[in-house]
C-alpha cells in the first residue's frame, strides 16, 4: 500500500462530505492509518447484536460509532466552520504548521 501523508489527526473537527451522514461534523476520535479510515464521535452510527457477558449483562442491541475512510471527510476551517483543504506552511523558527487553504489561519488540534 502507498504511504500518504494525512493532514487529519486525532482530535480534528471534520465534516463528512459524502455518505448517509453528508454535512454532520464531528472530532475525530481515533485514526486507522493502515486501514486509511477514521473514527469520528457520532457519525456511521451501526446497531451490533450482543450476546450478553460480564461487562454488558444484558445484551441486546448497542449503537457505536463505525470507520469512514479518510476521503469522505474533511477538516472543518476554524475560522469560517466550513471544510476547507489543509496545507502547511513553515515558521521563521522551523516549525510546521497546519494552515487552511480557504482562510489561511492555522489549524490547531482541539485538544491541545
Amino acid at each position: 500500500m502507498e504511504k500518504r501523508r494525512w493532514r487529519i489527526r486525532k482530535g480534528d473537527l471534520v465534516q463528512v462530505i459524502t455518505g448517509k451522514d453528508k454535512g454532520k461534523q464531528g472530532v475525530v476520535s481515533e485514526v486507522l492509518r493502515e486501514a486509511e479510515r477514521l473514527i469520528v464521535s457520532g457519525i456511521m452510527m451501526v446497531k451490533r447484536h450482543t450476546k450478553a457477558s460480564k461487562t454488558n449483562p444484558s445484551g441486546g442491541i448497542i449503537e457505536k460509532e463505525s470507520t469512514i475512510h479518510v476521503s469522505n471527510v474533511m477538516l472543518v476551517d476554524p475560522k469560517d466552520n466550513v471544510p476547507t483543504r489543509v496545507g502547511v506552511k513553515i515558521n521563521e523558527d522551523g516549525t510546521k504548521v497546519r494552515v487552511s487553504k480557504k482562510s489561511g489561519t492555522e489549524i490547531k488540534v482541539q485538544g491541545a
